[in-house]
């Protein structure tokens, strides 16, 4: 069953919007070849500092395996307190609104 992470974290204002859509494109690059991955959406509100993304995996062992390592590489680029959820997806109601869990 495909889930949810979501990583949310306080991020400097100035280091989001076309600065890290500059920076990190190498690194959205290498998480479509995290195994288990399926998609991610981008989060960032400069008003509040925070930054983040929803993730959707494969199965939780992989999300869970990525949600720590990624821990550890978003602190090195500045995020702190950073918060990481995981979810199951309920697909009969994600299917009513078109969303989106496999591959």
């Amino acid at each position: 069953m495909a889930v949810l992470l979501q990583i949310d974290f306080s991020f400097p204002a100035d280091m989001m919007g076309n600065a890290l859509t500059e920076g990190a494109r190498e690194l959205a690059q290498s998480i479509n070849r995290e195994p288990g991955f399926i998609s991610k959406i981008w989060t960032e509100n400069a008003q509040t500092g925070e930054a983040g993304g929803i993730y959707v995996f494969t199965e939780r062992a992989l999300a869970e395996q990525y949600a720590q390592m990624h821990r550890e590489r978003i602190a090195a680029m500045g995020a702190t307190d950073i918060r990481v959820k995981i979810f199951d997806i309920n697909t009969p109601l994600t299917d009513i609104n078109h969303g989106r869990y496999t591959a």
